[in-house]
């Protein structure tokens, strides 16, 4: 089997930094067309192959899924408000997207042609829509149970995501894709769920042969404040992420996490228990762009030679 190591792509090898690891790996997965470029860093083309290992984690996370009572498929824009409900925009504007295109009429449209032809600037000249880009899977999940809950309720969240993060890192993807499993009903509930997927998700990856470790982590929040609500959210233990090498040993990337929100988005969206208190939240995220890309790290880049163990769980 092809590792990274003796394909000449030695993940966290002494005397490579993180950077340096990131690039040689990213150049080996375009070399092996698994990846292709576009000229903006974090933004690839995927291969059929690829797709088929992200296909395969999708199968297994869904199979381990047994509360879950139904599936829900986001596309890639919602609507622009829900980063305002969600909290997301003040949180993080760095990493936020918004749709804009071209609303001046027929009247301004010669003079946006004439800009566009002579290479000249003509983004100003477009408006901003009531469209975001997603930036989180089980975000537009949440406007829909506003209510009061008759019971608790597990559902799969499959997102497509946007987070304006450009980065060497082929694991920091600015488009990418999150398997979520959401949880929301009672604190105890909601914590029992983070506990129960920490280990689950564990086990899932573990079984697919990669080495993952949980580390209590927080959110990049930006700005001053946000430095007080990422101490906040680590020393409370809300977030834990599990890690593992993609292509730094020395920087491990995190390829899945479970999240508690408490009673955010029942405040927020206006679910109510059938006390009428705000119901709490939380969730587990499979980041499978990341997980493909560990399972390439650690199996190397031919899937027809990964262990056959592996290939059966993926249906590959």
């Amino acid at each position: 089997m092809t590792s990274l190591a003796n394909a000449g792509v030695p993940a966290g090898a002494t005397g490579r930094t993180p950077e340096e690891a990131y690039v040689r790996f990213r150049s080996a997965l375009v070399e092996a067309r698994l990846l292709v470029e576009t000229g903006v860093d974090g933004l690839y083309v995927r291969s059929g192959a690829f797709e088929d290992v992200v296909a395969g984690i999708d199968r297994r996370v869904s199979a381990a899924a047994t509360e879950a009572s139904g599936r829900y498929y986001f596309p890639l824009v919602v609507p622009r408000r829900l980063l305002e409900q969600t909290g997301y925009l003040a949180s993080f504007p760095n990493l936020t997207g918004t749709v804009v295109s071209f609303e001046a009429g027929p009247a301004a449209h010669p003079a946006f042609v004439e800009a566009v032809e002579a290479g000249r600037e003509w983004a100003d000249r477009l408006q901003v829509t009531d469209l975001a880009l997603c930036s989180a899977g089980c975000h537009p999940l949440y406007p829909s149970l506003t209510g009061r809950l008759e019971s608790e309720l597990q559902v799969e969240a499959f997102g497509q995501i946007f987070r304006h993060e450009p980065s060497i890192d082929p694991a920091r993807m600015q488009a990418f894709r999150q398997h979520e499993v959401v949880y929301v009903g009672t604190a105890d509930g909601a914590l029992a769920h983070r506990d129960r997927w920490v280990g689950r998700a564990g086990e899932l990856l573990g079984s697919l042969g990669l080495v993952v470790e949980p580390v209590v982590a927080n959110d990049p929040f930006f700005g001053r404040a946000g430095g007080l609500l990422a101490a906040s959210q680590r020393d409370e233990g809300l977030k834990i992420e599990l890690t593992a090498t993609v292509a730094s040993a020395e920087r491990p990337t995190a390829i899945a996490s479970a999240n508690c929100h408490r009673d955010h988005f029942g405040e927020a969206f206006s679910i109510a228990l059938t006390d009428g208190t705000p119901a709490h939240s939380a969730c587990v995220g499979f980041g499978v762009e990341r997980i493909a890309l560990a399972l390439l790290s650690a199996h190397g880049l031919d899937t027809a030679r990964w262990p056959a163990d592996v290939r059966e769980q993926l249906g590959l």
